[in-house]
């Protein structure tokens, strides 16, 4: 994989997790500012929590939870860190980073 086929995967990954987040907190506001927008008298209630509690964020967050593992799971791929070949080597230059040496005390 070359240098440029990693920062295009890694940049579609960031958009995808941007993306997610986004959905989160669409539905975050929409349970909590839709639902909750009102007379605390008239709310419902569900399990003992008001409505617009439970569903922003007691049932958000597992959704989210389990959608963010399937994104990462089916959509993100590994890709190495390491340069390829020699020329993606030279390209990267010494960047004054650890070395390969072993640093054992």
């Amino acid at each position: 994989m070359t240098q440029d086929q990693r920062l295009r995967q890694s940049d579609k990954e960031a958009l995808l997790a941007l993306g997610v987040y986004a959905l989160y907190f669409a539905w975050w506001y929409f349970f909590g500012y839709g639902v909750g927008g009102g007379d605390p008298e008239q709310y419902d209630y569900v399990f003992g929590f008001p409505a617009w509690f439970f569903y922003s964020c007691i049932v958000g967050y597992p959704i989210i939870t389990i959608l963010l593992w399937a994104v990462v799971r089916f959509l993100f791929k590994d890709i190495p860190l390491e340069a390829e070949n020699a020329e993606e080597a030279e390209d990267a230059g010494n960047d004054g980073g650890p070395q390969s040496e072993d640093h054992a005390e």
